[in-house]
């Protein structure tokens, strides 16, 4: 088993330290650096990027080819980490000898240290690893407006009012998480636009994941929901089939004789998944693609209708205004309008 020491909560000087013990190519693009491996060690991204307010963000998208244990030592203060997976296991501990937790996918774990204690993690070989780690410092070096509310308002809820304990929470399963991660992974601009999406789509992970901890204690006298790790894994299964084939005819019969899922737990995994049921995420789907449609091609509304499994132009011009707030012809038109100006 190799063990890796960060002893950092710089972004810049952790990428150089993983790449000190890892080995491959570290990359910069205004603040987001990238580590990419392929080296005996295991093969994969880490990936990192400093936001303002003390947060930090980093990502492990990695293979390891041995189990491999990963040190972090922040000696300048007492960070909160909440740390999520989106596919495969992470097991953390305080110190080496401390108890061992174990984080599955879809899982939020929450996590600092009265005593300054090291944040141990713990990765399986041969394990395809996909895995998020946001930090908030709790130093008060920021001039931000918001920013020492913040992390007063996370250190009364994260710290133990007893000075001698930790502080660990493990999620119920949650897929609006993973769901935002990867429309992290998916942005494909570059530059400052790029920034600025991953910085408020780190924030938006920062607070579904926040929201979770609340509801996970305002609810645990309820009884979990029924699905299983399987099963969510089946519901990213559906939800991808249905972005590919949205102009097919699907049926929730379909569905769930072609996925294995029963129609309650296709509509509770939708339901957690999307905040929407099946009928109304297919809806949602052809909606956007419908936008994209008008706005980038030169289709008329017949045929975009056409295109996305719409017959009925008087449904689909009700269901585009509800989203959008106009008619399909007016956004049409209001888009000739910026072409001409520019």
């Amino acid at each position: 088993m190799k063990t890796t020491y960060i002893e950092s909560n710089v972004i810049k000087a952790m990428l150089e330290q993983l790449q000190t013990n890892f080995g491959g190519t570290l990359t910069k693009e205004l603040k987001e650096y990238t580590l990419k491996i392929n080296n005996d060690i295991g093969k994969g991204i880490i990936k990192g990027m400093s936001l303002k307010g003390g947060i930090t963000y980093l990502e492990f998208d990695m293979v390891f080819y041995h189990d491999l244990v990963l040190a972090i030592n922040t000696p300048n203060g007492k960070p909160i980490f909440f740390t999520y997976c989106s596919k495969g296991t992470l097991t953390h501990s305080f110190g080496s000898e401390g108890e061992k937790r174990k984080l599955e996918s879809y899982q939020t774990g929450i996590l600092t240290s009265h005593k300054n204690e090291e944040n141990v993690l713990y990765f399986n070989k041969n394990e395809q690893l996909k895995s998020t780690l946001i930090t908030v410092q709790n130093t008060k070096k920021d001039n931000n407006p918001g920013t020492d509310s913040l992390k007063d308002k996370l250190q009364e809820t994260f710290f133990n009012e007893k000075a001698d304990e930790n502080y660990i929470y493990i999620g119920s399963h949650n897929l609006k998480i993973a769901e935002k991660i990867k429309q992290l992974n998916a942005i494909s601009q570059k530059g400052i636009v790029r920034s600025l999406l991953i910085q408020g789509l780190v924030h938006v992970i920062l607070a579904l994941e926040i929201q979770q901890h609340k509801d996970d204690l305002n609810n645990s006298h309820i009884q979990k929901g029924s699905l299983t790790l399987r099963d969510m894994n089946t519901i990213k299964e559906v939800s991808q089939f249905i972005n590919e084939n949205s102009e097919s005819q699907i049926t929730i019969s379909q569905l769930y004789s072609q996925f294995g899922l029963s129609p309650s737990k296709l509509q509770e995994g939708f339901k957690l998944m999307h905040g929407h049921t099946v009928t109304e995420y297919i809806r949602e789907v052809r909606i956007k693609k419908a936008e994209s449609l008008i706005k980038n091609t030169d289709m008329n509304i017949s045929e975009v209708v056409y295109t996305i499994g719409l017959t009925s132009r008087s449904y689909f011009s009700k269901i585009f205004k509800e989203k959008y707030n106009c008619s399909p012809k007016d956004y049409k038109f209001a888009q000739r309008t910026i072409a001409i100006s520019a």
